[in-house]
């Protein structure tokens, strides 16, 4: 009996060294499991699978060495339901052992076709295995991507599957992010705009991209094939001299390892003619740890048109060309310099045929290039012709061109040349034609030379059908004149001569007929309606400001028209009538035109009625004041008000601000009128306070001509002192008029107001001259944004783009900023998006009296 406990206790000490023997293979082999080695996992599988079908007495190590492998491991019966497990799976599924061993492999996978499930099982028992990448779901519902090592094993009379899941949501993350940046760089190395080649260290082609196959006039087929086909190419080098295929860049940068910079090498395609030239460089690349490089990269673009101009240069230098031009005969190309394709805004085009040349020129000049090109081909003489040219985009030159045959090889191969612009001496010489008959500052007609044509049109017109003139008034030229000095006014006479002349073309006659005023004389049968685009096309072109010394100016101009023979039968008729019309335009705000009608006169006798009304409704106590409330648009509060004019006559009645406030600027009444605006708006804000009315400021319009006038600061300051207010209550709006006429004054009168506390602000920002250097010039404490460019928001995309660019703007300079004709909430929501917080408009209330403003705010107080 004690011999056979002895061999059993041999036999159990034997079992447990194979145990601990195959517990320390398992765990080193299971420690040094990395990455994805499936084999090393299966390997690890098998031992799990004898260990636990032999093992028996040794759970507690058996549990050990589960719990040691760090992915999850799982057994499961042919049900799917799992049956043990190891704490990595716990951990994995974030449930306790005890959640774990309630789990089917539905419960981890949700995905699994239940249906497919017997056929896996049956394939699992003819000896199988499975390796499967997977997305199981944790108890949370947090997805992971798995790979998953499965195989069946008997345990007992039990038939179990093993399965091993590994964790790879991050090695799949990191293999997409890594693919994606492969397409980046693959993008990018796409439409880069130069060449790129790609050789392996035998020099086979692995890569070209889209740039190089384009250059090289090469289809995608090169790269399948592993080579260009240069064998049949000829190379020189920059100063022509031959090339062996060896010395080629990618060659030479592969045996030394080095990488070669910029160098320019010359290609001749058998297919192709001529030599085109490359600028390339090329860098060898290096696996970590080797010396010698695995492939090389080349660079090149064509630099074929830099070369021909270098080469021109150098062959047209003794003629003291100004552009250069070379005709090749074989291949029908010409190539013009830079300098020329730009005198013929032909830049798009880097080589043209003779025909298309020809077309550059008038049809008679045209005749005389080519006879010249044919004697130059048929006997070597050159050519020298002065020629009208009109480039691509319609600009008309004047050039001398020049031409020289080409010889090679005692042949005429082709011809090179110059092109000057001499359109300035063909100017001058017509000038000195003219003189006697031309403005000698502009270069336009005088106003004699206008008489005389003018007279001479309606001699020849026919009977109903005669010339027009439009009559040009600059409008604020003698401010500029005077505040600049007359050279600068003789500069900006000089330009708007010139943007006359580009709006009205060549079918015109244009004059100088005054210090700063211009006539048109447009001949018959040009239509009304062509007229009147006419006038449309001039004070367009006069809306751009002028640039002088570094600053900017606007000078707009007030058109008058009149027709021959309706609105007069002579030549002092008709240029009365224009001028009276172009007096209207101007009383109209200026920037505009106007044709003579009968009903002009009946217009001035109605102006001189309103004007003297206005002379007496200051005295009669005929003006008031309505108010609109400004609030902020989070909360609907009333915080604000503007002061709007108003003005019922005793003789005319209630008329429209649009039509009296223009008189009174005309007249100078505004001046007046406006101290009395500032006097009762701080009365009646004075009164709203002692009401108990909260309100913190006022706003009152205060037109160009009061800004201007001399009192303004102590009409303001009175005001103020009158009704015991600080500045802050009070806010003027001006348009940005003022800040153009720019007036010696208005910047001092700007510090003045401020000063005070004042607040100024830009009223209708955008729809005048919107400098944005009168934002930095001006101490402004915010802008309005017009009524106009609110109508669109946010439905019309320009307005609304419109109007988020000039809050970006105000605020980018401090300014706040408020809108008016705020009508609906979806604009009130824009206006608060973007920053805007201040508003005014029919959304909230229309401009009210006095009481009725009481009444409104008093409102919002009430509960509910």
């Amino acid at each position: 009996m004690s011999a056979e406990k002895a061999r059993e206790s041999g036999r159990e000490a034997t079992l447990n060294e194979a145990l601990d023997e195959a517990l320390a293979r398992a765990q080193q082999s299971l420690s040094e499991t990395v990455s994805d080695d499936r084999d090393k996992l299966r390997r690890t599988l098998n031992e799990l699978l004898i260990l636990r079908s032999s093992i028996g007495s040794a759970e507690a190590r058996f549990r050990t060495l589960l719990d040691a492998v760090p992915d999850a491991v799982t057994v499961h019966d042919v049900d799917g339901r799992v049956v043990d497990g190891n704490q990595a799976a716990c951990k994995q599924f974030e449930v306790s052992f005890d959640q774990l061993m309630a789990m089917t492999v539905y419960d981890m996978n949700p995905d699994l076709p239940r249906q497919r499930m017997q056929e896996v099982f049956a394939r699992y028992q003819v000896g199988e295995t499975f390796t499967v990448i997977t997305r199981n779901v944790t108890s949370s519902g947090r997805p992971i991507d798995v790979e998953v090592h499965s195989q069946i094993f008997r345990d007992g009379h039990e038939i179990r599957v093993l399965a091993v899941a590994r964790d790879i949501t991050e090695r799949l993350r990191a293999d997409l992010e890594l693919r994606a940046s492969e397409r980046r760089y693959r993008d990018l190395f796409d439409v880069v705009d130069k060449g790129i080649i790609v050789y392996d260290a035998t020099m086979q082609l692995k890569s070209i991209n889209a740039s190089g196959m384009r250059i090289l006039n090469v289809g995608p087929e090169v790269i399948d094939a592993g080579k260009l086909g240069i064998e049949a190419w000829q190379f020189v080098d920059e100063d022509g001299l031959s090339l062996a295929r060896d010395d080629l860049q990618p060659f030479r940068a592969l045996r030394s390892g080095m990488a070669i910079d910029t160098e320019v090498v010359g290609l001749q395609v058998p297919s192709r003619g001529g030599f085109d030239w490359f600028a390339m460089a090329s860098v060898p690349q290096f696996r970590d740890g080797e010396e010698t490089p695995f492939q090389v990269i080349t660079l090149f673009s064509d630099v074929t048109a830099l070369k021909r101009d270098s080469l021109l240069f150098d062959q047209v230098q003794a003629l003291a060309h100004i552009g250069g031009w070379e005709c090749d005969f074989e291949r029908d190309r010409v190539y013009f310099s830079e300098e020329l394709r730009r005198l013929t805004d032909t830049e798009d085009e880097p080589t043209l045929a003779w025909a298309s040349v020809l077309t550059l020129f008038a049809n008679t000049d045209a005749e005389r290039l080519m006879q010249g090109a044919q004697t130059l081909r048929q006997n070597g003489h050159g050519f020298d012709l002065e020629l009208r040219l009109t480039s691509r985009r319609g600009t008309r030159r004047w050039v001398r061109l020049i031409g020289q045959a080409q010889v090679r090889n005692n042949r005429i191969v082709g011809m090179y040349g110059t092109a000057q612009d001499i359109s300035s001496r063909k100017r001058r010489e017509d000038t000195l034609r003219q003189q006697a008959l031309t403005d000698s500052l502009t270069g336009l007609n005088n106003r004699d030379a206008m008489l005389s044509a003018l007279e001479q049109a309606i001699e020849e017109s026919k009977p109903g059908i005669g010339p027009a003139v439009l009559h040009l008034d600059l409008d604020r030229f003698k401010v500029i004149n005077d505040l600049l000095g007359h050279a600068a006014g003789d500069g900006l006479l000089v330009a708007a001569a010139q943007r006359l002349r580009e709006a009205t073309g060549d079918h015109c006659l244009l004059a100088r007929f005054g210090s700063d005023e211009f006539m048109v004389l447009v001949p018959a049968n040009s239509g009304t309606e062509t007229i009147l685009k006419l006038a449309e096309s001039i004070t367009s072109a006069f809306s751009e400001p002028f640039p002088h010394s570094g600053e900017e100016f606007t000078i707009t101009t007030s058109i008058g028209i009149a027709f021959h023979p309706h609105d007069g039968a002579s030549v002092q008729q008709l240029i009365n009538h224009a001028d009276a019309a172009m007096t209207e335009a101007k009383r109209r705000g200026r920037n505009t035109w106007q044709t003579f009608t009968p009903a002009l006169s009946r217009k001035l006798t109605d102006r001189l009625l309103i004007e003297t009304q206005l002379r007496r409704a200051l005295d009669n106590q005929e003006f008031y004041l309505h108010y609109q409330p400004q609030v902020d648009l989070r909360t609907g509060r009333i915080i604000g008000a503007e002061a709007l004019l108003r003005w019922k006559s005793r003789v005319l009645g209630e008329l429209s601000p649009d039509v009296f406030i223009p008189h009174a600027e005309i007249t100078g009444d505004i001046v007046p009128i406006g101290a009395w605006v500032i006097q009762e708006a701080c009365r009646q804000l004075r009164a709203w306070r002692d009401a108990g009315l909260g309100i913190e400021r006022v706003a009152v319009n205060v037109s160009f001509r009061q800004f201007l006038s001399d009192n303004l600061p102590e009409t303001v300051l009175s005001a103020l002192n009158t009704y015991k207010l600080p500045g802050e209550a009070l806010e003027i709006e001006i348009t940005e008029r003022v800040l153009i006429e720019d007036a010696p004054d208005t910047l001092a009168n700007f510090n003045t107001l401020k000063g005070l506390g004042v607040a100024l602000v830009i009223d209708d920002f955008g729809e005048g001259y919107s400098a944005l250097n009168y934002l930095r010039k001006f101490p402004f404490a915010g802008v309005k944004i017009s009524h106009t460019f609110m109508q669109g928001v946010p439905f019309n995309a320009s307005d609304s783009a419109i109007c988020q660019a000039m809050i970006q703007i105000a605020h980018s300079v401090g300014l706040a900023v408020i809108a008016e004709g705020v009508e609906h909430e979806v604009q009130r929501s824009f206006l608060i998006k973007h920053g805007t917080l201040l508003g005014q408009g029919f959304l909230f209330s229309p401009a009210v009296s006095p009481r009725d403003f009481i009444d409104l705010v008093r409102s919002q107080r009430q509960p509910g």
